[in-house]
């Protein structure tokens, strides 16, 4: 699921042809490395999305232009009715079969409604592929996503065309896209703030990226994409409650208790919408990952140094290899402030008032 979130394979998978094999029959599982839920028993501060009623001020699709494709991209605006609004937060998304808008909305709200100096205004969008935009049948990589980021920035008919100070909060690989994009000078924000962020896709950081099991992830890759046995083996692997529930209760949440009935269906319903595998065939097999090693993760995060205040925010349990990553920005050339709190991969939606206060604090220091 996210950000190493949604679909993660569970270490104790071990080779692509047991995965393979394995898939052919009926036990097969998935697990993924990131998003938590929340206790129904939890008091407000630990409330999870989906405990909570949150409704966009404003709903609407942008249409993305990506070589002769006309794409319909969702997106949500939240903010104060009727206020004067000063400054925009994007917020994106991790990168999963199971990413959504969704994920963000009750730390949305939660920091346009505070009384501030500064009436903030926050956007939300569905990455290409995934959420409630369009899923063409493409080639998605890091590259795609990346020119979709750079253009809904910058493009003169984009909702963020009136923003001049604009500040951008990403998940999981989302976050690592930004600073890819950041390096370059395509993307110009006031501050960053990368949540969980995290670079290697769910097989290339349980098996690794050498030659034979780059074959081995093609050719799981294009058995996904086809027309039939894609579907038969998503629907096994990916687009069931079952799995989807084993997921959330051992990668995704921290606490599995937390995982409610509404999360799982929910989820469950984006994982029927009509190309929902493309994306996540590119996710699972690495071709969505920014970097190739840590150094380079590191290296991205360096080059933003003096350029815009940046914030990571790491997650107390993720799952042990991406939790090593988070970990290693700590202190990192580049990284103005580094905390961590409660939840996994998916902190933003399983503890999303603790997470709103860290980011709130981080504009306050920054505004």
């Amino acid at each position: 699921m996210a950000s190493s979130a949604a679909v993660f394979v569970s270490s104790s998978s071990l080779s692509l042809h047991a995965l393979s094999r394995r898939a052919r029959g009926t036990n097969f599982s998935i697990r993924p490395v990131s998003i938590r839920a929340l206790s129904a028993s939890m008091d407000y501060s630990a409330a999870s999305v989906a405990d909570r009623s949150v409704s966009p001020l404003k709903t609407n699709n942008w249409q993305w232009k990506y070589k002769e494709n006309f794409i319909n991209i969702h997106y949500e605006e939240h903010g104060k009715d009727g206020a004067d609004t000063s400054k925009t937060i994007l917020m994106i998304p991790t990168i999963s079969d199971v990413s959504t808008v969704e994920e963000w909305r009750s730390v949305a709200q939660d920091i346009v409604q505070r009384e501030s100096k500064v009436n903030w205004q926050a956007t939300i969008v569905d990455w290409p592929g995934l959420g409630y935009s369009d899923r063409l049948k493409m080639d998605y990589d890091a590259d795609v996503m990346e020119k979709f980021l750079v253009d809904f920035v910058n493009s003169p008919d984009s909702p963020l065309r009136r923003s001049d100070d604009l500040v951008v909060f990403g998940g999981g690989h989302a976050a690592t896209i930004l600073a890819r994009a950041a390096k370059k000078g395509l993307v110009q924000a006031r501050a960053f703030a990368a949540v969980a962020p995290t670079w290697a896709g769910p097989l290339p950081i349980v098996f690794g990226r050498d030659s034979s099991m780059e074959t081995r992830y093609g050719f799981l890759r294009g058995t996904l994409r086809a027309p039939a046995v894609g579907w038969m083996m998503y629907n096994m692997l990916v687009s069931n409650e079952k799995s989807i529930k084993s997921q959330y209760e051992s990668h995704v949440y921290s606490d599995p208790t937390n995982v409610t009935a509404s999360i799982v269906e929910s989820r469950y319903a984006l994982t029927k919408r009509e190309g929902a595998r493309y994306v996540p065939a590119a996710f699972l097999t690495g071709l969505l990952d920014p970097v190739k090693s840590r150094e380079e993760f590191l290296g991205l995060f360096a080059s933003l140094e003096g350029k815009f205040p940046v914030l990571v925010v790491s997650g107390e349990g993720a799952p042990k290899r991406s939790k090593a990553e988070m970990e290693a920005l700590r202190g990192a050339k580049g990284v103005t402030k580094f905390v961590e709190v409660k939840g996994a991969l998916l902190p933003q939606e399983e503890y999303p008032t603790v997470v709103a206060e860290q980011l709130y604090r981080f504009l306050q220091e920054n505004f």
